[in-house]
């Protein structure tokens, strides 16, 4: 791989171990079976998606399992196999790099690490939101007030990436911990549900009517919403290089993890309508406000804080899982050259790639300063978030492409293929493209008060045209690096 001196030959990334100064360094495998399967809860299951879910009545039971086999099924059974034919540190950059070429590759990577910048500022004044729960009426006060929840986003985000820089041992702590905050509220609400059912009986009236989606615009952006809930599972291949027998451990762990996220998406969604009807529950509320009140009715409130605390501990595990595993894109877009060498560096004595970690949780906080700043700088986060809505979608699209192009090539008898083999495979990648192409479309459409609809349109899109052009932009800079790198090689080599 490429030095920081820039006078090595660049390598793909796929051709680890890296080389550091003093030799070739390989990052410390840290990550076995559980800590991977905990990883995909906390990245994979969303408790924000629970009680948007559920506002919308019904019929998002029906959503759910159509985004299930429609996205999720292709996704896992994606993953699994690319993940298998190519366990190396990066995962998509590294699938899309094999089955498409460089600039694939990087695109990917790109598109993924851009966009998921303003996950941290969403996912942290979630948990912000669920810590005023464990003061009661006391903090109900800074609920309103814009500098708590910057200041509480900074100061987390900020710790997270200090805990990143040291490596996956002390992190995988916390994202353990959050995947556990994560699956004991639920468990909490299935049972406030059951008891709520046994008591009173379902508050929703279920009937095959009410199962059945009604289509409109609205609905339309809520059932891409709901599909991409789903999304996560392929960010903890981009640490393939700090998994434990990554082959074996990978499909293992999406299979456990991918029934617990099923499970807790669809018994969530049930419990809580059960529990309450749909008017009653604010999916712009979320999770916290809907199980407080449930609480209360049951006459249980003392238990409000806890879930709080659980609720904000499983949000900080999540913000914290990502940051690992998006840091890794441009840790080897470094090591390729296409970001400055500084990007490919790690730690002497950590082993981490300590620099690419640095600033992703760097232009986190960039963005969590920017929701919640002064008016005009709200408006540039804004545009920011505009500019990433069809950009997430992208690295599907490139996932499931190189799905099916990789069919075309033998597999070693050690990589562990989808059942039923490339006949499987590919419907199940042409289908998760058409969900994805479809998903895509609809993020596109305005809501229904926005009031100047096209400018809507023109702005998302105009968005996505700089990211892609700025994308564009940087990996050219990159081939010039490379470019410059193999001119000194020659130059330095003996007559």
């Amino acid at each position: 791989m490429a030095e920081a001196t820039g006078i090595e030959p660049p390598q793909s990334s796929s051709q680890l171990p890296l080389k550091g100064a003093s030799g070739p360094i390989e990052l410390k495998r840290e990550i076995g079976f559980l800590d991977l399967a905990l990883f995909y809860v906390v990245s994979g299951l969303s408790l924000r998606w629970i009680a948007t879910a559920a506002a919308s009545g019904p019929s998002s039971i029906s959503v759910w399992i159509f985004a299930w086999v429609g996205f999720f099924l292709p996704l896992a059974a994606s993953v699994l196999e690319l993940s298998s034919r190519y366990p190396q540190e990066g995962g998509l950059y590294v699938w899309a790099q094999e089955a498409f070429g460089d600039f694939a590759g990087f695109m990917a990577a790109w598109t993924y690490w851009m966009s998921n910048l303003p996950y941290f500022s969403a996912v942290l004044y979630f948990a912000a939101g669920c810590a005023l729960f464990t003061s009661g009426s006391h903090a109900a006060s800074l609920g309103g007030d814009s500098r708590y929840f910057m200041a509480f986003s900074l100061i987390a985000l900020g710790g997270i990436t200090l805990l990143n820089m040291r490596g996956v041992k002390p992190t995988k702590w916390l994202n353990n911990a959050g995947a556990f905050g994560m699956w004991i509220p639920i468990l909490l609400l299935m049972v406030l549900g059951l008891i709520s059912y046994l008591r009173y009986g379902s508050a929703t009236h279920f009937t095959w009517s009410s199962l059945v989606p009604h289509a409109s615009i609205k609905n339309a952006i809520f059932w891409s919403t709901i599909f991409f809930a789903f999304g996560g599972v392929e960010s903890a291949s981009f640490m393939g290089g700090e998994i434990k027998n990554t082959r074996r451990t990978v499909p293992r762990a999406l299979i456990f993890a991918g029934a617990i996220i099923t499970l807790g998406y669809l018994g969530g969604t049930i419990a809580m309508l059960v529990a309450m009807p749909s008017e009653q529950i604010s999916g712009l509320g979320g999770f916290m406000t809907a199980i407080s009140q449930m609480c209360h009715n049951m006459g249980v409130g003392w238990l409000v804080v806890g879930v709080a605390l659980l609720v904000t501990l499983s949000s900080l595990g999540a913000a914290c899982a990502y940051l690992a595993s998006c840091s890794r894109l441009p840790f080897v877009a470094g090591i390729d050259n296409y970001l400055p060498a500084a990007f490919g560096r790690i730690h002497p004595r950590w082993n981490t790639p300590y620099i690419a970690v640095f600033f992703y949780g760097l232009a986190g906080m960039l963005f969590a300063f920017l929701g919640q700043a002064a008016t005009t700088v709200k408006g540039a986060y804004d545009v920011l978030v505009s500019m990433s809505i069809i950009a997430y979608f992208i690295p599907y699209l490139f996932l499931f492409a190189a799905m099916i192009r990789v069919q075309k090539r033998p597999a070693g008898a050690d990589v562990i293929r989808v059942p039923g083999g490339r006949k499987a495979a590919i419907p199940l990648a042409i289908l998760g493209l058409i969900t994805t192409s479809i998903t895509i479309c609809l993020s596109v459409l305005p809501n229904d008060d926005e009031p100047n609809k096209p400018l809507a349109v023109i702005k998302i899109v105009g968005m996505t045209i700089v990211l892609l052009t700025a994308g564009v932009i940087v990996y050219a800079l990159g081939k010039r690096r490379q470019a410059l790198a193999r001119s000194n090689i020659r130059l330095v080599e003996p007559e």
